[in-house]
């Protein structure tokens, strides 16, 4: 039997390659022997050849590699024998610190055993890094007594980028033992890598140099940084916080440790219930802090993260509840409503907000139930739940309602507007509808149930006239409070009208925002003086002037500068004005603003959003000037 020729080179060694070689019988001798064609003689593989072929892994390259690097390595030895030679006629040079061994050797090895192309590949590499964060932050972080330049610094990123992976073998950068690298080997001065008894002892010794880290500080809380001190003057809180103040943002913080709240007053529970619902804290394992059987009276800010169950809790913990006031309940369905009408309570007051599951059938059915307790009732963002019908079964089921609001409604039109002039024991009126209500709706309204009201709320009502106007002055003789917000037909004749020999005594409250004159082909010519403008303004601070605190007339740009100045001249003084909203006024100036001071000494805030005019002025301690556009803030000067 004959056995297999093996496939043998030139040199008479094996090829690995995973390539089938060829044996050509040319010995240079015959002519006839070169045109003889080419014999694919085959041997036998090893186990090892068949791996390499499939991981495409070349023998023949590994050896060339291998010649290569000793080659180097033996160039590499008799030019250092020969530079040490011609420094030097001394055989036996002082030796010289590894550390400096080692950045010759890199910066020979650089210089010689790399070819044009890659050199050129280097420095652009090494031009990458030095315009990098990296390369910024290890140079400030180096030593200032340090020797070490721009190059040097870049080359040791490089040089750790390039370092050898876990598995090559690698010589110690200090020792020069050959080891094998790993994830958990050092790295040395230089940037190369050091062997694991090198490695331990350099990590000792940086361990002992390392600074110890600051401790970050601790604030305050409410009073600690710029945030929370801008954020307090926003929401009226100037000076140091109070000693309940204190205590109630200590609870907010642990309130994980807190088992029940005691009994503290009130208005203390009332601020622990903002604050939780400011910070997202109510939730069904904090609800039971509010509850108790006495509890008469709960505030939810923010219930969106109580359940149908949490809901019913608190008609089962609290009976006697008098007073429940819900905001983001949209939890709040028809299987709450059932449980509270199964229950014996008598509530006086009702507020839902956010409760656009419940159906206006269940609405009918509690009022039924327990208007005749009722004092206030308040509504908000019902969608087409509450409508026209709900007014007839509040006319006929809550004889004693005081207190009405309705808003952000869908439903209700002209008709249930209407039917609230039959509701003549009401003494403060809200609405704020979808379907924006016209002017003989709103008159009738006020006409039936203005004798006894104290507060009007008409928000955005675009359809709103003078008609309107001539009904409040008629009819409303009690008034404290007066809203009229984004009306865009009434006049400054009638403003000025409403206001001159009105018999109802001043005002305490009053917020006509956006009442002006809209036009996008005109927006600042007004011949017709829609809004508020210079004579219904000061007609209405000579009525309600001295006794009012609360005035906003955003965005009536069309008061003239001498009007303001006429005004707050500095001889008449309103001593109650606590809070003015003037934005947009285009007029208002820093003059005006120091006349707005010295006019109201009692003046806390002062909102001056889109006034261009409002520049460098300055204001006295204790007032919060808010909108200033120059990005200075709110600027504290001096003693009232």
């Amino acid at each position: 039997m004959a056995r297999p020729r093996r496939n043998q080179s030139a040199s008479g060694s094996n090829d690995n390659d995973g390539q089938n070689q060829t044996v050509n019988g040319n010995d240079g001798s015959n002519g006839a022997r070169n045109s003889r064609p080419t014999r694919n003689i085959t041997g036998p593989q090893s186990a090892l050849t068949d791996f390499l072929a499939s991981h495409n892994i070349s023998a023949r390259q590994i050896r060339d590699d291998a010649d290569r690097r000793r080659q180097a390595v033996a160039q590499q030895n008799s030019s250092e024998t020969n530079g040490t030679s011609n420094a030097n006629d001394d055989p036996t040079p002082a030796p010289l610190p590894p550390a400096r061994v080692a950045r010759r050797q890199s910066t020979r090895d650089e210089g010689e055993q790399e070819t044009p192309e890659k050199l050129a590949q280097k420095e652009k590499a090494l031009a990458k890094i030095k315009a990098s964060k990296a390369f910024k932050k290890r140079k400030k972080d180096a030593d200032e007594e340090s020797d070490f330049d721009d190059d040097e610094i870049a080359r040791a990123i490089f040089n750790e980028r390039h370092a050898p992976l876990p598995g090559q073998m690698e010589n110690c950068e200090i020792c020069d033992k050959r080891f094998t690298v790993t994830p958990y080997s050092v790295q040395g001065p230089n940037g190369g890598l050091l062997c694991a008894p090198c490695g331990r002892q350099i990590a000792k010794e940086r361990q002992g140099e390392k600074p110890k880290k600051k401790a970050p500080r601790r604030q305050t809380a409410g009073i600690g940084s710029r945030r929370a001190a801008q954020s307090r003057l926003l929401d009226g809180s100037v000076g140091t916080l109070s000693l309940a103040t204190l205590c109630v943002q200590t609870l907010a913080k642990n309130v994980e440790l807190a088992e029940s709240l005691g009994d503290l007053p009130e208005h203390l529970v009332d601020k622990i219930a903002r604050i939780f619902s400011k910070r997202r804290l109510l939730s069904p394992d904090t609800l039971p802090l509010f509850l108790q059987p006495s509890t008469q009276t709960i505030h939810i800010y923010d219930g969106a993260k109580l359940g149908e169950q949490e809901l019913i809790s608190i008609f089962q913990i609290a009976p006697g509840l008098k007073h429940f006031k819900a905001r983001c309940v949209v939890q709040f369905k028809d299987e709450v409503m059932d449980y509270v009408l199964s229950r014996d309570t008598s509530m006086e007051s009702f507020y839902l907000h956010g409760a656009n599951l419940l159906s206006e059938d269940k609405l009918h059915e509690f009022l039924r139930a327990q208007g005749s307790y009722l004092r206030n009732l308040q509504i908000y963002y019902t969608d087409k739940h509450v409508g026209d019908e709900t007014i007839g079964v509040v006319r006929e089921h809550c004889p004693n309602l005081k207190r009405l609001k309705i808003e952000h409604n869908q439903k209700m039109t002209d008709k249930g507007v209407k039917a609230l002039a039959n509701v003549t024991c009401l003494e403060h009126l809200g609405l704020h509808l979808d379907n924006s209500p016209s002017s003989p709706a709103i008159r009738k309204a006020v006409s039936g149930s203005g004798p006894n009201l104290k507060t009007l709320s008409l928000s955005i009502v675009p359809n709103a006239d003078d008609s309107v106007l001539d009904a409040i002055h008629m009819t409303c003789r009690s008034l404290s409070k007066l809203r009229i917000t984004e009306s865009h037909l009434m006049t400054d004749d009638g403003f000025a009208a409403l206001f001159t020999g009105w018999q109802n005594p001043p005002l305490t409250f009053i917020d006509l925002e956006k009442c002006r004159y809209v036009s996008a082909m005109q927006p600042r010519q007004n011949d017709d003086l829609v809004g508020l403008c210079s004579n219904g303004f000061k007609a209405l601070m000579a009525h309600s002037g001295p006794r009012l605190r609360y005035l906003n007339v955003h965005a009536c740009r069309n008061i003239s500068r001498e009007a303001f100045e006429e005004v707050f001249d500095g001889d008449s003084t309103y001593p109650e004005l606590r809070r003015l909203k003037i934005s947009f006024c285009e007029e208002v100036t820093d003059y005006l603003l120091s006349c707005i001071v010295r006019s109201c000494p009692n003046i806390k805030e002062v909102n001056v959003f889109g006034c261009m005019k409002v520049r460098d002025v300055r204001v006295p301690r204790g007032i919060i000037l808010v909108g200033v556009p120059n990005a200075q803030g709110m600027i504290t000067e001096g003693k009232h």
